[in-house]
């Protein structure tokens, strides 16, 4: 199961450096408009202690973490829901992702160009959201030109359109259509139209490193700060000097891994894991609320296929035991059926 973050912003914001820091996978950087047109897709690892942990107490031949993809999109300009700046061909690109992650600038760089003038945080997103909130009416209003001979006769359609109407009125007052109240049946009426407006959102404003410790207030939520020239610059480093710089200039963790991690929650992931005796430790990616027998199909089609149960453990409770036969022994390990809710931190085996 893959999920994909699309970064998006103005020109010359620092998409392409925050990609690179993020996948360490070298691309085009120039600082000129539109130097990434095609975009670029990497596949970043998820931090993760509790595998990390795993590990140690299993001694597995291999750790296999969790994933997310990363798409780096060329930077939208005012105009793009019209064509402008190659918009429809980025457009398009955001439309195929699960969340947005909204790059803003707030660092000051005589070197790099700011196609829109002087650095305006709040003006920069505004422009950014209207483009977005403009396509998603073109979307809306041609799709409602081409059924609206069918409605009458088709009971779905005429619910699609009621659902519609409403989206339609709050973008027009300039809000996205998240700001919509819909049901999770009105949302699923309209989901093939993939709104880029009903996608989750994560910002993360761009800052000089001199600011991250007073970064400055913005009226979007939930906000990351990051120097991302920093980040960049830091993984360049070997393992051991870059954790030793950042401890001490006094940070904690990487922005990145904070950054990862946010990402992964916005899309409201869950972390489950299997242990396969001495040859295997890993994590998988799956949507909160999805019950084991999805889980186990996404590990292997056979397993869902002829599934008769699953053995189920809390991370916590094989921790305190220290091993699976520890934890057997104690009583912590748990069967459950098909219809189990998977909880985050499950570590799973499967009967079949």
């Amino acid at each position: 199961m893959s999920f994909s973050i699309g970064i998006v912003g103005l020109p010359n914001i620092g998409k392409s450096t925050l990609f690179s820091a993020l996948t360490r996978k070298k691309v085009d950087i120039s600082a000129y408009p539109f130097c990434t047109i095609d975009p670029n897709v990497g596949i970043v690892q998820v931090p993760d202690k509790r595998l990390d942990t795993l590990a140690k107490l299993v001694k597995p031949e291999k750790k296999i973490p969790t994933i997310i993809e990363f798409i780096d999109i060329a930077g939208l300009v005012k105009g793009a829901h019209k064509g402008e700046g190659l918009g429809n061909q980025f457009l398009a690109h955001i439309r195929e992702v699960d969340a947005i992650l909204h790059l803003i600038r707030v660092f000051e760089d005589p070197n790099v160009a700011h196609p829109p003038g002087p650095i305006k945080p709040v003006h920069d997103i505004q422009i950014i959201n209207l483009e977005l909130i403009l396509a998603d009416l073109a979307t809306l209003d041609k799709y409602l030109e081409k059924i609206k001979k069918k409605v009458k006769d088709d009971k779905k359609l005429a619910q699609t359109k009621e659902v519609l109407e409403k989206i339609k009125k709050v973008l027009e007052e300039g809000k996205p259509a998240s700001k919509t109240e819909l049901s999770k049946e009105e949302v699923d009426a309209i989901l093939e139209l993939s709104f880029l407006t009903l996608k989750p959102v994560l910002y993360v404003a761009n800052v000089n490193d001199t600011q991250l410790d007073n970064p400055p207030s913005l009226p979007v939520s939930p906000v990351i700060p990051m120097s991302v020239k920093l980040e960049f610059e830091l993984q360049d480093l070997p393992e051991k000097e870059r954790k030793e710089y950042l401890s001490e200039t006094g940070i904690e963790e990487s922005y990145l891994d904070v950054l990862i991690r946010e990402s992964y929650r916005l899309l409201d992931l869950i972390t489950f894991y299997t242990c396969v005796d001495d040859k295997e430790a890993r994590a998988w990616t799956l949507k909160r609320g999805l019950k084991v027998i999805e889980a186990a199909g996404l590990v292997h089609t056979d397993f869902a296929k002829n599934f008769k149960k699953a053995e189920v453990i809390p991370y916590s409770d094989f921790v305190k035991a220290g091993s699976e036969a520890k934890a057997r022994e104690l009583g912590l390990i748990k069967t459950e059926g098909k219809d189990y809710i998977v909880e985050d931190g499950d570590i799973l085996k499967f009967k079949i």
